[in-house]
């Protein structure tokens, strides 16, 4: 059974910053495509990151561009989300995801295989 447990979470005003943080337990990691999603009270879940296998191919959704970086850490089994210049907008719960076998970057939330609880993210204004 694999797992995602997230932490970075919490309350932030706005222009500041936060980390999450997604450790997988699967010592196969390195062959996992990750991805970060989030979801807003009354709206669907939608993209923000997503990674490939080796950190050589990322996406970004437009509304992020810019002000957030994905990265991983193979030897670490974890993948991040570096959140700067946060907005109110950017408030959600934050899930993690994870496809196995794959080494191009996946978009679409139906693809993927496994998911994180979510973290909150709350941004004040």
């Amino acid at each position: 059974q694999v797992q995602l447990v997230e932490s970075g979470g919490g309350l932030v005003q706005a222009g500041g910053s936060l980390r999450l943080s997604c450790t997988i337990s699967r010592r196969t990691f390195s062959s996992y495509a990750m991805g970060w999603f989030r979801q807003a009270p009354g709206k669907e879940r939608d993209i923000v990151a997503a990674i490939n296998w080796n950190g050589a191919s990322t996406y970004y959704a437009d509304a992020v561009k810019g002000r957030f970086t994905i990265a991983r850490d193979n030897a670490k089994d974890t993948v991040y989300l570096q959140m700067n210049s946060l907005k109110p907008e950017d408030t959600a719960v934050y899930y993690c995801a994870a496809r196995g076998s794959n080494l191009a970057v996946v978009i679409r939330a139906e693809y993927y295989e496994y998911w994180g609880q979510g973290t909150q993210v709350t941004v004040s204004s």
